[in-house]
């Protein structure tokens, strides 16, 4: 294949990273101090762009002068000032002192390359597993910038979509707008919040962008909007029941990742390959794949095949029938 794949070697006592995403205004200092001042049990690493612009609580700060410095709380902060991976690795000589990290990235910025960069730097790799990317949307304001590419992206790369600030709008504008969010991104689960506020074992070790984890999507809830694309970001759900032929597969999602890899944000699927037991898992971000053999088929489970993609000017018709062109 030409296209880059990633394999994950996170170790046990690897940490999980959440990467928390948004646009301007959306609430993610507000989620953030939720987190940092929040008792749940967990010392929390934090790396945010620049402290001017995150209005962290300055109670929680002791010296901000360093890099790296602990906030009086016992969580550990710095500064993406630096590159994202040397401060990774500073983090993690100092292991011992936090259970979990937690990257806020600039309302303005594309998720997809920090998330790219646990799969591509194999220290990373090593010492830490990506557990979730949480976007933050303020259900008011989202619509204003909708047209934003990186209001888009947030979206469309999110495992956990907080709609925020519900109170300020009505009820049936939360449900269109939940629809719409939805026919982007099949894959999100979707939590309503007033300032911010979210149980943390639905924010925090999750699990949401492992591999193991299978999918939980409903198709037919996806057919329901299928017909309201009219943005160019969306997503289409693929189900179908039959074998896979292995090599078949490879060459049409290494062809699909060269030609469409920078519009296909995410991918994600659980297939049945012939003459395998095991379940075969697999997931994308744009040219980077990683697949595997995941547990055995239960006895009396379905067979089944089901994927996913997220992205832009994705041509649903021809995506079902070249998958469908790789069953036995």
């Amino acid at each position: 294949m030409g296209t880059q794949t990633m394999v994950n070697m996170a170790t046990a006592n690897s940490v999980p990273v959440t990467l928390l995403t948004g646009y301007l205004g959306a609430g993610k200092t507000t989620l953030l101090n939720r987190i940092l001042t929040h008792e749940h049990g967990k010392k929390v690493a934090v790396i945010v762009n620049e402290f001017g612009d995150v209005g962290i609580d300055h109670q929680l700060i002791i010296n901000a002068d360093e890099e790296i410095f602990e906030m009086n709380n016992g969580c550990i902060c710095c500064t993406v000032r630096g590159d994202l991976i040397r401060i990774i690795g500073n983090l993690m000589k100092r292991r011992d002192k936090f259970d979990h990290l937690v990257i806020e990235t600039t309302g303005l910025a594309d998720p997809a390359p920090v998330i790219q960069t646990f799969f591509m730097d194999e220290d990373v790799q090593a010492q830490t597993n990506l557990d979730s990317v949480v976007t933050v949307v303020d259900a008011k304001h989202i619509l204003q910038h909708w047209e934003a590419e990186e209001a888009q992206e947030q979206i469309a790369f999110a495992d956990v979509i907080l709609l925020n600030k519900t109170d300020l709008v009505t009820p049936e504008a939360l449900d269109a707008l939940e629809r719409k969010i939805r026919s982007m991104n099949a894959l999100a689960k979707i939590y309503r919040t007033r300032n911010a506020e979210l149980e943390m074992d639905a924010l925090l070790g999750i699990g949401a962008f492992d591999l193991d984890r299978a999918l939980e999507i409903d198709p037919d809830f996806l057919n329901e909007t299928a017909h309201e694309h009219d943005e160019t970001v969306g997503s289409v759900a693929i189900v179908e029941s039959g074998e896979i032929d292995g090599i078949k597969l490879n060459e049409w999602l290494g062809n699909l990742l060269q030609t469409q890899g920078p519009d296909i944000f995410r991918m994600k699927g659980i297939l049945t390959i012939a003459g395998e037991d095991q379940r075969f898992v697999f997931q994308g971000v744009h040219m980077l794949f990683d697949g595997k053999a995941d547990r055995p088929w239960k006895a009396g489970e379905t067979r089944k095949n089901e994927l996913v993609f997220i992205g832009r000017n994705l041509d649903e018709a021809q995506l079902r029938e070249d998958f469908r062109a790789c069953l036995v």
